[in-house]
Protein backbone atom coordinates (compact mmCIF):
# COMPACT_ATOMS: atom_id res chain seq x y z
CA UNK A 1 0.00 0.00 0.00
CA UNK A 2 1.32 3.55 -1.19
CA UNK A 3 1.58 5.97 1.59
CA UNK A 4 1.63 10.27 1.63
CA UNK A 5 3.47 11.93 4.08
CA UNK A 6 1.59 15.32 4.90
CA UNK A 7 2.83 17.90 7.44
CA UNK A 8 0.25 20.21 9.81
CA UNK A 9 0.71 23.82 10.00
CA UNK A 10 1.81 23.02 12.84
CA UNK A 11 5.10 20.84 11.90
CA UNK A 12 3.22 17.38 12.72
CA UNK A 13 3.86 14.65 10.34
CA UNK A 14 1.28 11.83 9.28
CA UNK A 15 1.88 9.30 7.02
CA UNK A 16 -1.66 8.52 5.33
CA UNK A 17 -2.56 5.97 2.31
CA UNK A 18 -2.66 7.46 -0.98
CA UNK A 19 -6.15 6.19 -1.55
CA UNK A 20 -7.72 8.04 1.74
CA UNK A 21 -5.68 11.36 0.26
CA UNK A 22 -7.09 11.52 -3.02
CA UNK A 23 -10.51 11.82 -1.11
CA UNK A 24 -8.94 15.48 -1.64
CA UNK A 25 -8.63 16.78 -4.81
CA UNK A 26 -5.66 18.67 -3.66
CA UNK A 27 -3.72 15.83 -2.34
CA UNK A 28 -5.01 13.46 -5.42
CA UNK A 29 -3.65 15.71 -8.07
CA UNK A 30 -0.12 15.94 -6.55
CA UNK A 31 0.07 12.20 -6.28
CA UNK A 32 -0.90 11.82 -9.86
CA UNK A 33 1.74 14.65 -10.53
CA UNK A 34 4.36 13.38 -8.51
CA UNK A 35 3.39 9.84 -8.68
CA UNK A 36 3.47 7.62 -5.17
CA UNK A 37 6.68 6.29 -4.11
CA UNK A 38 8.88 9.76 -5.71
CA UNK A 39 10.17 11.54 -2.73
CA UNK A 40 8.75 9.58 0.18
CA UNK A 41 10.87 11.20 2.75
CA UNK A 42 9.48 14.75 1.74
CA UNK A 43 6.27 15.54 3.27
CA UNK A 44 3.37 17.94 1.48
CA UNK A 45 3.39 20.99 3.71
CA UNK A 46 -0.70 22.01 4.62
CA UNK A 47 0.10 26.02 6.15
CA UNK A 48 -3.80 25.96 6.45
CA UNK A 49 -4.38 22.95 8.52
CA UNK A 50 -3.34 22.28 12.26
CA UNK A 51 -2.69 18.41 13.18
CA UNK A 52 -5.73 18.62 15.14
CA UNK A 53 -8.15 19.56 12.50
CA UNK A 54 -5.40 17.15 9.87
CA UNK A 55 -6.00 13.81 12.39
CA UNK A 56 -9.97 14.57 12.33
CA UNK A 57 -9.59 15.05 8.03
CA UNK A 58 -7.38 12.05 8.01
CA UNK A 59 -10.00 9.37 9.85
CA UNK A 60 -13.01 11.17 7.94
CA UNK A 61 -11.03 10.23 4.39
CA UNK A 62 -9.84 6.96 5.96
CA UNK A 63 -13.52 6.10 6.45
CA UNK A 64 -14.85 7.03 3.13
CA UNK A 65 -11.96 6.01 0.93
CA UNK A 66 -14.50 3.86 -0.80
CA UNK A 67 -16.98 5.80 -1.41
CA UNK A 68 -18.20 6.85 -5.23
CA UNK A 69 -17.56 10.61 -5.44
CA UNK A 70 -20.02 12.85 -4.42
CA UNK A 71 -22.41 13.75 -7.28
CA UNK A 72 -21.80 17.42 -9.07
CA UNK A 73 -23.92 19.85 -7.91
CA UNK A 74 -27.40 19.99 -9.36
CA UNK A 75 -28.42 23.98 -8.73
CA UNK A 76 -31.67 23.36 -9.66
CA UNK A 77 -32.54 20.20 -7.40
CA UNK A 78 -33.37 20.70 -3.97
CA UNK A 79 -30.56 20.48 -1.40
CA UNK A 80 -30.99 17.94 1.68
CA UNK A 81 -29.65 18.21 5.08
CA UNK A 82 -31.11 15.15 6.35
CA UNK A 83 -28.89 12.94 4.96
CA UNK A 84 -25.86 12.33 6.97
CA UNK A 85 -24.89 9.09 7.56
CA UNK A 86 -24.81 7.74 10.94
CA UNK A 87 -21.39 7.74 11.25
CA UNK A 88 -20.76 11.77 10.41
CA UNK A 89 -23.28 12.22 12.25
CA UNK A 90 -21.32 10.87 15.49
CA UNK A 91 -17.92 12.11 14.29
CA UNK A 92 -19.36 15.51 14.08
CA UNK A 93 -20.39 15.96 17.21
CA UNK A 94 -17.69 18.41 18.73
CA UNK A 95 -17.75 21.91 19.38
CA UNK A 96 -18.59 24.70 16.74
CA UNK A 97 -14.46 25.95 16.71
CA UNK A 98 -13.67 22.17 15.56
CA UNK A 99 -16.37 22.35 12.99
CA UNK A 100 -15.55 25.20 11.25
CA UNK A 101 -11.99 24.61 11.13
CA UNK A 102 -13.11 21.39 8.93
CA UNK A 103 -15.11 23.43 6.67
CA UNK A 104 -11.68 25.23 6.11
CA UNK A 105 -9.39 22.46 6.16
CA UNK A 106 -12.38 20.24 3.50
CA UNK A 107 -12.62 23.95 1.39
CA UNK A 108 -8.89 24.05 1.40
CA UNK A 109 -8.32 20.72 0.23
CA UNK A 110 -10.82 20.84 -1.73
CA UNK A 111 -12.38 17.51 -0.14
CA UNK A 112 -16.54 18.14 -1.45
CA UNK A 113 -17.90 15.00 0.60
CA UNK A 114 -16.45 16.22 3.89
CA UNK A 115 -17.35 19.76 2.97
CA UNK A 116 -21.12 19.10 1.75
CA UNK A 117 -21.75 17.00 5.32
CA UNK A 118 -19.53 20.12 7.83
CA UNK A 119 -21.94 22.48 5.87
CA UNK A 120 -25.38 20.46 6.05
CA UNK A 121 -24.59 20.46 9.86
CA UNK A 122 -24.22 23.62 10.23
CA UNK A 123 -27.28 24.06 8.17
CA UNK A 124 -29.08 22.16 10.81
CA UNK A 125 -27.77 24.06 13.55
CA UNK A 126 -29.91 26.93 11.85
CA UNK A 127 -32.75 25.30 10.75
CA UNK A 128 -36.39 26.01 12.08
CA UNK A 129 -34.58 29.01 14.33
CA UNK A 130 -35.43 32.40 14.35
CA UNK A 131 -32.75 35.19 14.32
CA UNK A 132 -32.63 35.67 17.44
CA UNK A 133 -31.95 31.89 18.34
CA UNK A 134 -29.16 31.54 15.49
CA UNK A 135 -27.29 34.86 16.58
CA UNK A 136 -27.04 33.20 20.57
CA UNK A 137 -26.32 29.39 18.68
CA UNK A 138 -23.01 31.52 16.72
CA UNK A 139 -22.78 34.21 19.46
CA UNK A 140 -23.46 36.49 17.18
CA UNK A 141 -23.44 40.40 17.95
CA UNK A 142 -27.02 42.02 16.93
CA UNK A 143 -25.46 45.55 15.37
CA UNK A 144 -28.84 46.34 13.62
CA UNK A 145 -31.06 49.13 14.71
CA UNK A 146 -35.02 48.28 15.88
CA UNK A 147 -35.89 50.32 12.87
CA UNK A 148 -33.18 48.97 10.64
CA UNK A 149 -33.99 45.22 11.63
CA UNK A 150 -37.55 46.20 10.89
CA UNK A 151 -37.06 47.62 7.75
CA UNK A 152 -34.61 44.05 6.59
CA UNK A 153 -37.85 41.80 8.11
CA UNK A 154 -40.26 43.98 5.69
CA UNK A 155 -37.32 43.73 2.80
CA UNK A 156 -37.68 40.06 3.31
CA UNK A 157 -41.24 38.71 4.35
CA UNK A 158 -41.16 36.98 0.59
CA UNK A 159 -39.04 34.35 2.24
CA UNK A 160 -40.61 33.99 5.40
CA UNK A 161 -42.78 30.44 5.77
CA UNK A 162 -46.44 30.87 6.46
Amino acid sequence: MAYIKLQSSDGKMFEVDVEAAKTSVTLGRMVEDLGPGKDDDEPVPLFNVNAAILAKVIKWAQKHKDDPPPPDDDENKEKRTDDIDPWDQEFLKVDQGTLFELILAANYLDIKGLLDVTCKTVANMIKGKTPEEIRKTFNIKNDFTPEEEEQVRKENEWCEEK
